[in-house]
């Protein structure tokens, strides 16, 4: 790896860090809270009861992409941004395991 290489992946995590570091003290002020903006790939998605319900491959639009690979079915299932409740080293939802699996789609934009 050369010496370019180590300091863009350093950059990259001080990033994610302070990201991580602007949403926990939105968080404790009350000042706001988390959005999709913070959300990156390879993420755990984590419903509100607990449950993991895959990884992040991408944010389309307005949808958050999971990747398939994690899925039950083996596609690639759809969630709204407006679920997300807040985002640290995790996606956390605003819906449980049910219905975050009913709401989910296929399709980008399609979710419930």
């Amino acid at each position: 790896m050369s010496v370019k290489d180590t300091l863009k992946n350093a950059g990259e995590a001080v990033k994610e860090k302070a990201e991580e570091a602007a949403c926990w003290v939105k968080e404790k002020t009350g000042m706001g809270t988390c959005d999709a903006s913070t959300v990156k790939p390879h993420m755990a998605v984590v419903s509100s009861c607990g449950c993991t319900m895959g990884k992040v491959d991408g944010v389309e639009g307005s949808s958050i992409k999971l990747t398939k690979n994690d899925s039950p079915d083996g596609v690639h299932h759809y969630i709204p941004t407006a679920w997300v409740d807040h985002v640290d080293s995790h996606v956390h939802l605003n819906k449980n395991a049910d219905e975050t699996k009913r709401g989910w789609t296929s399709r980008a934009g399609a979710s419930a």
